[in-house]
């Protein structure tokens, strides 16, 4: 596959039909073999990339990202999800406890939720004071600066889904019980402030989509052409070149010799399949 040229701007929604899983598949396995060439990339190069994830809930953050890391190593692609800050972190600089996990020489860093979660969640639910989030936005690019000057790439991603799907998917999470882990009372207070939300995220593209560290939108409406746009996009903006193919050949295996089956085995699991 070769490289993809590079664009600004929102990542191309494409067509809001439903899209058939062979297909899905094809174009994801595609897009997971960049993923693969990117990493050796990073690790060759020393790079060091950071990704954001944002958004709506049920927005679909968790499921790309789980797309994303599927065939990478973990050692190289790491995934942060930061739980709610203990009482020694809340009275540190309100960035510190994320500046811990930006990635080193050879990482690819993303947060699900990250440093944001000051112009969101925290300040529609409460948590911060008007004041708070305010001095957080106006922060918050000179830090994404100095990062970005540091030799970071730095990638930020807002997933957006509309009402009426995210009361779908809010709606399936409590009929299936593999899915109600993912509810949380949080999740049903802030839905009923849908507009809150939409304040909260505007004033936050306002102040902090700058030209070192863009947002870029991605309607995720539908989750499979959704997570296929968003990580073409992300592919297009590292500019990483493709792996050389690699000329393998398995060795031949050694000769038994001696060595005869044990005739006492462990414990073997049961097989109903």
């Amino acid at each position: 596959m070769g490289k993809k040229k590079k664009n600004k701007g929102s990542a191309d929604q494409g067509p809001s039909t439903k899209m058939g899983r062979k297909e899905y598949e094809a174009e994801m396995a595609k897009l997971q073999g960049e993923l693969v060439a990117l990493q050796e990339w990073v690790k060759s190069t020393g790079a060091k990339v950071c990704i954001v994830f944002e958004g709506r809930d049920t927005a679909g953050k968790g499921g790309t990202i789980k797309r994303i890391v599927e065939r990478v190593s973990p050692r190289v692609f790491r995934v942060v999800a930061l739980p709610t800050p203990t009482d020694r972190e809340k009275s540190q600089m309100y960035l510190q406890r994320y500046m811990a996990h930006f990635p080193a020489a050879g990482e690819v860093v993303i947060f699900d939720r990250s440093w944001y979660n000051r112009a969101g969640v925290e300040l529609v639910m409460g948590f911060c004071t008007p004041e708070q989030s305010q001095k957080f936005l106006n922060m918050t690019p000179l830090v994404e600066k100095a990062m970005v000057d540091s030799g970071i790439i730095l990638l930020k991603f807002w997933l957006e889904v509309s009402a009426d799907e995210q009361t779908r998917r809010l709606k399936s999470r409590m009929d299936d019980p593999r899915k109600t882990w993912k509810l949380s009372p949080m999740d049903l207070q802030s839905y009923s402030r849908w507009y809150d939300y939409s304040r909260a995220r505007d004033a936050m593209f306002e102040a902090t989509d700058t030209a070192w560290a863009p947002w870029y939108v991605a309607n995720n409406d539908v989750k499979k052409r959704g997570r296929l746009n968003i990580i073409s996009h992300l592919l297009s903006q590292v500019p990483y070149e493709p792996a050389p193919g690699l000329d393998i050949e398995l060795p031949k295996r050694q000769k038994a010799g001696d060595y005869r089956e044990p005739t006492v085995t462990p414990r073997q699991i049961p097989t109903p399949f």
